[in-house]
């Protein structure tokens, strides 16, 4: 496992889900974990769970001053800030086109895409102050192809690969290592809130088909160690096979 003891990692949707899985991996590597949710309640509790080294953070992504002051915290309880990862990201209300509120479908920009550049933002001059850090942002196959009335989901994904990219192209001759992670179908609530719609084929797809939250999280800890240097400024997808046995995800 890669050690990441004296490290801190802020994540963000860090109340269920990919994001609290990866706060317990992190944690157990040994890092400092800030964990940001709209829900208190729940990161509460997983703070608890695991401890000292964590710290609960109510966050509402799409308030970049939110944002900004939960990285000031981070840095104040733990010293510094070594990796960010947007994890934060909603898909519902599911709909067509012709038919979404566009009130909700901006909400969703908000989080899933605006959520994403806060972020960005407000860890990247502390970043840039240490002279390295890391950057993870949670992908989707949505980002690089439609999919039926997800338009609000795929087009916030595709621009915040896009933003990924663009911290690698800026920073990455800096100490900056930025890449994505494409998961795939992954056993959460959100796969609960695809398969009520019953909208499209991912929404047909059968719950053993997903895989379990842990293996995000396990990929990226792995990220953040030195063999994933070869992969910098690229994003990664666990549907692919070679990855899943290199990470020994079967």
């Amino acid at each position: 496992m890669q050690n990441m003891t004296g490290k801190t990692v802020l994540i963000t949707g860090a109340s269920r889900g990919i994001g609290a899985d990866t706060a317990r991996a992190f944690a157990s590597a040994g890092a400092n974990v800030a964990l940001l949710a709209r829900s208190a309640p729940a990161i509460e509790t997983l703070a608890q769970e695991i401890g000292a080294q964590a710290i609960a953070i109510p966050c509402d992504v799409s308030d970049y001053g939110a944002v900004e002051g939960a990285v000031q915290r981070t840095v104040d309880t733990f010293g510094t800030l070594d990796v960010l990862i947007g994890n934060a990201g909603v898909i519902e209300p599911i709909a067509h086109l012709s038919e979404a509120d566009p009130e909700a479908w901006g909400q969703v920009i908000d989080i899933n895409l605006k959520g994403v550049f806060y972020g960005m933002r407000a860890a990247l001059p502390v970043m840039l102050a240490a002279g390295k850090g890391t950057i993870l942002t949670i992908s989707s196959g949505a980002a690089h192809g439609p999919v039926e009335a997800w338009s609000h989901y795929c087009a916030s994904k595709a621009a915040a690969a896009m933003l990924t990219a663009c911290v690698h192209k800026e920073n990455g001759a800096a100490g900056i290592r930025a890449m994505g992670l494409s998961p795939g179908t992954v056993a959460t609530q959100m796969q609960r809130e695809i398969k009520a719609s019953g909208i499209n084929p991912v929404s047909q797809l059968d719950w053993s088909d997903h895989i379990p939250a842990d293996w995000p999280a396990r990929a990226l800890l792995w990220m953040c160690s030195r063999d994933a240097d070869a992969f910098v400024g690229q994003e990664l997808s666990l549907r692919d096979p070679d990855l899943r046995t290199r990470l020994g995800l079967t």
